[in-house]
């Protein structure tokens, strides 16, 4: 059996709903367009970054960062989702900088020396898109008091909110998100500058998927743009349509750690 798993964007349970009934769809279309081995449901067991270089990967979603970093040539690209948020434009994306809403930061400048949270190093938008849009203002590789990792967007954001961080980068889809179905946990801070934009997080499968298998994936995706049964599902999700991208369509996510690096800011600091 293969393995499906899309857990990127899939909380709260109303998300969660929506990505079950998401795949039901592709599994179904999937089938009937005589591909094999197609999985009931998504795995929810493995963990998103463990199931990408799956010797028997259907489909996943990754981050656009980890893909130019080490997943390419050990994965094919599917298809990237468009989403109908603000900081969205078409399958690019940025991140919103938030810090605390009564805070006196107003300007990129205010948080010189303010303590920063990231979700994860090679996160694109909780670090890679941040770094892009600190290395000009930084000195000598610096330009936060400390940095701590959180582990996740929604705790960064609690950081932020509850003092224990000044700034955190959010990706704006997971902003989006927060903003419908969680509003509380975004009620302690504010917007106060947008990053640079990139692609967003592409579908992928195995490097060893055939040609065929691709195309009927493609075709699965772009069916889910114009489906009526689904009309609830993307509004839910916020889903508008699937792109194809090339991977030359990402380098310009390793363009930018790479000028950041090239400008003394290697890692944010």
């Amino acid at each position: 059996m293969l393995l499906a798993s899309l857990a990127m964007y899939a909380s709260p349970p109303a998300l969660e709903e929506a990505t079950d009934l998401l795949w039901a769809y592709i599994r179904d279309e999937l089938r009937a367009a005589g591909l094999r081995h197609v999985p009931d449901r998504l795995d929810k067991l493995v963990q998103h970054d463990d199931a990408w270089l799956q010797p028997n990967l259907l489909l996943s979603q990754t981050c656009g960062y980890p893909y130019v970093l080490r997943l390419r040539g050990h994965v094919r690209l599917v298809a990237t989702p468009e989403y109908d948020y603000p900081g969205c434009v078409g399958p690019l994306k940025c991140s919103f900088v938030v810090v605390p809403k009564e805070s006196g930061f107003q300007t990129l400048a205010d948080l010189r020396g303010a303590r920063a949270a990231i979700n994860h190093p090679e996160s694109n938008s909780g670090t890679n898109f941040f770094r892009a849009l600190i290395a000009p203002h930084a000195e000598n590789g610096r330009f936060f008091s400390s940095v701590v990792e959180t582990g996740s967007h929604n705790a960064s954001l609690n950081f932020v909110s509850s003092g224990l961080a000044d700034v955190a980068s959010i990706d704006c889809i997971t902003y989006g998100n927060i903003l419908r179905f969680e509003p509380r946990l975004v009620e302690g801070v504010r917007i106060i500058a947008e990053t640079p934009k990139g692609p967003g997080l592409p579908y992928i499968t195995r490097a060893t998927a055939t040609d065929e298998e691709l195309s009927i994936l493609r075709a699965v995706l772009a069916a889910v743009a114009d489906d009526r049964r689904l009309d609830e599902v993307r509004d839910i999700l916020s889903l508008r349509k699937f792109s194809v991208l090339e991977d030359a369509d990402y380098q310009p996510l390793l363009d930018l750690g790479r000028e950041a690096a090239r400008m003394g800011y290697p890692e944010i600091a």
